[in-house]
Parts: structure tokens; C-alpha cells; sequence
């Protein structure tokens, strides 16, 4: 009776393990951060497996919110906020070799992460419709392997862009740090994510959060140079005279390089 028991249990956990891998694309299971199981440090919010994503190997300083998530890719870290089914930040290290590097096939496969809840997650179906497209915050572009390549599809690293904005200006924008990058003399790290402004709009039966503004900060370590690049999420808008660090501070409250001193 206690085999039986036991077995039954083992049986159960086996099912439960193959929705689950059924829920992420088949390039994505032999991840160097496991995918499946989700392991605690990925989750924790202290990005302790995914460090070198950050300059000094610091995260940005974010005041404590219910729902925020850590996770780790091979390419790129996201902080997620599972209130607005959104990135609070997405995070990357590029460099000369990195960019060289990034000329892999664009996969196409948008996904839902499998470690976020349900809950508090974007789904495909959010964005069918919603006159949005799924705007990544770590460009495809900038990915360097066929396995990074795929996790940049994940619904975590986007938020509802404008299209316009997104094949845009927004694109130039990306295509302008990875020229820097090339160009630098060593790690240049890179930080972007959404702002919520004015009225709350949101896509889909799972509500995420539509922001009004994108930014992108550049920070090259060699130089201490820093500075942000900020977009309305609207068509009509072009790309603007970047912003100072200090600026991008005050607008959003986050310190995004704590202990650094930015020329």
C-alpha cells in the first residue's frame, strides 16, 4: 500500500514536469540557467546567478514592491514586475565580441515564461489584437547565440510597444548602442525598461500594462560616460537628444548604478 502510494506520487510529479517543459520552447531546456526547475536564486530578486549583467556586478537599487521577480537568461537579466505583467528592468553586458557575435537567425517564437505564475504573467493572447506589438527590451539583435536568441522571445523581456516607435526610432536606437559598443573599449552595460505616466491603459484579459515612455541607459565602464535615452510609447515620436544619468534618476526613482560615480 505504500509502494502504491509513493509511486502514485512520482507519477504525479513526472506529469506535472512535462506540462510544464511543454510550456517553453524546445531550444530553451538545455538552458546554462535551468530553465526547468526554476531554482530559488533565480527568482529571489538578487540576481545571484546572473551578476555580470550589471556594472561592479551590482543590481540597480529598486525600492521593495510585491511581485517583483528576478530571472536570469543567458544574454540578459529581467527584473519582472508581476503587477504590470511587464519588465521593471531588462539588463545586458555588450562589448565588441558580443556584438560581432550577434548574427544568429531571428527565432520568432514568443513564449510565456514557465517561471513567472500565471498570475502574474503576459500571455500570447494579451497582445493578438491590442494594436501593440510585443517590444522587446533586450534586442534580438543584440543576441549572440541561438539559444539566447530564443529566451529574448520570452513575454517577460517585452512590454506593449508602439509599432511605429518599435520599427522605428526605437530600432535606431538599438542599432546606435550596438555601434557604441563595438566601438568601446571594453564592457558597456545596459539597462532598459518602461515608465508608467498619466492615465493607466492595459492589453488583454491579463491587463498588462501598456507605459508611456521606454529608456535605455548606457554606461561605459572604462570611460564612467553614461547617459539615457528616453521615448515616448507613442508613433509620432522621433528620436530625442539623449538625457543624463542624474535625469534619468530623478525621473523614475531608480538608482540604476548604486556606488558608481558617472562622469
Amino acid at each position: 500500500m505504500k509502494f502504491a502510494l509513493l509511486w502514485a506520487r512520482r507519477v504525479r510529479a513526472i506529469a506535472a514536469a512535462a506540462l510544464l517543459a511543454a510550456a517553453l520552447p524546445s531550444s530553451l531546456l538545455q538552458a546554462k540557467t535551468p530553465l526547468l526547475p526554476a531554482t530559488a536564486a533565480a527568482i529571489s530578486g538578487d540576481f545571484a546567478e546572473c551578476p555580470s549583467f550589471f556594472a561592479n556586478g551590482t543590481p540597480p537599487a529598486v525600492q521593495p514592491l510585491p511581485r517583483l521577480r528576478a530571472l536570469c537568461y543567458d544574454a540578459f537579466a529581467v527584473l519582472h514586475n508581476g503587477s504590470t505583467k511587464t519588465p521593471m528592468f531588462v539588463a545586458q553586458r555588450l562589448n565588441r565580441a558580443l556584438v560581432e557575435d550577434a548574427d544568429e537567425k531571428r527565432s520568432n517564437r514568443f513564449y510565456a515564461d514557465a517561471r513567472l505564475p500565471r498570475a502574474e504573467r503576459a500571455e500570447l493572447e494579451d497582445y493578438k489584437r491590442s494594436g501593440y506589438s510585443r517590444g522587446h527590451m533586450a534586442p534580438a539583435g543584440d543576441m549572440p547565440t541561438p539559444q539566447a536568441m530564443a529566451q529574448s522571445f520570452s513575454l517577460a523581456n517585452m512590454v506593449p510597444q508602439s509599432i511605429e516607435q518599435n520599427g522605428g526610432p526605437w530600432a535606431r536606437i538599438e542599432q546606435d548602442t550596438r555601434r557604441y559598443a563595438r566601438r568601446a573599449q571594453g564592457d558597456v552595460f545596459i539597462i532598459t525598461g518602461p515608465v508608467y505616466q498619466g492615465e493607466e491603459h492595459s492589453v488583454g484579459a491579463n491587463h498588462v500594462r501598456v507605459p508611456s515612455h521606454l529608456f535605455k541607459l548606457v554606461y561605459d565602464a572604462q570611460t564612467h560616460r553614461a547617459w539615457a535615452h528616453w521615448q515616448a510609447n507613442a508613433d509620432h515620436a522621433t528620436v530625442t537628444r539623449p538625457i543624463s544619468y542624474q535625469e534619468l534618476v530623478r525621473r523614475t526613482g531608480i538608482e540604476f548604478l548604486p556606488g558608481i560615480q558617472v562622469r
